[in-house]
């Protein structure tokens, strides 16, 4: 906190203090993680084109847009994401990020649908020729890949997107699963995804603010 800044009367510093601000979360909320990349979730990567990439490192934290192609994120098994290095400014803020801690977490979005897939773990640079190779495009390789050992995953619900009209209306594509599917197929079936969907516009409206 900067030394000539008034103290904040109303700053929340402690755990008791926040938590005392917020209903607690439903049972479905905190059950929602999965571990492991499965059909429905690859499904979702394999359609998006656009994620944000989070990393924390001495000189802070940063958060890089990552794009391409949908798809452009590429599993290994299921618990190994692939993330080539596409060139850019070379400041490498996340690059260094990861080599000093390579806590990770990644934000993939849908143009068109509202939900976003959250993946959190850890994260290592490879040179692997193969997987360099894998990645060319244009006659030309990646100098790194970024590899994501999934620690969890889990969907975060449509409430952002549709605040902000991200999306201006745009379709969602067919191909996306729907909410309810990805968090069935997370909790191995605690929803019925049919009821949930139908039941998710006015849930969202109701909650929205």
């Amino acid at each position: 906190m900067d030394a000539n800044l008034p103290a904040d009367p109303f700053a929340v510093t402690s755990l008791d203090q926040l938590l005392a601000l917020y209903d607690t979360p439903r049972e479905l909320v905190l059950k929602k993680v999965t571990h492991r990349l499965e059909a429905r979730t690859l499904a979702f990567i394999a359609a998006s084109p656009f994620a944000i990439l989070a990393t924390s490192g001495p000189q802070g934290v940063h958060a890089t847009p990552r794009g391409d192609d949908p798809g452009f994120i590429v599993p290994l098994d299921d618990r190994t994401l692939a993330l080539p290095d596409r060139r850019g400014n070379n400041r490498l803020d996340a690059l260094r990020d990861i080599v000093a801690n390579p806590a990770v977490a990644l934000l993939f979005l849908v143009p068109g649908a509202g939900e976003a897939l959250r993946v959190n773990g850890t994260a290592r640079i490879t040179t692997d020729p193969a997987l360099r190779a894998r990645f060319e495009f244009q006659g030309k390789q990646p100098a790194t890949v970024v590899l994501v050992t999934v620690g969890e995953i889990y969907m975060q619900c449509a409430k952002a997107v549709m605040r902000s009209k991200l999306w201006g209306g745009r379709a969602r594509p067919a191909a996306v699963p729907s909410m309810g599917e990805m968090i069935a197929a997370h909790t191995g079936g605690l929803i019925e995804p049919g009821s949930y969907d139908a039941e998710a516009p006015q849930r969202l409206l109701d909650t929205m603010y």
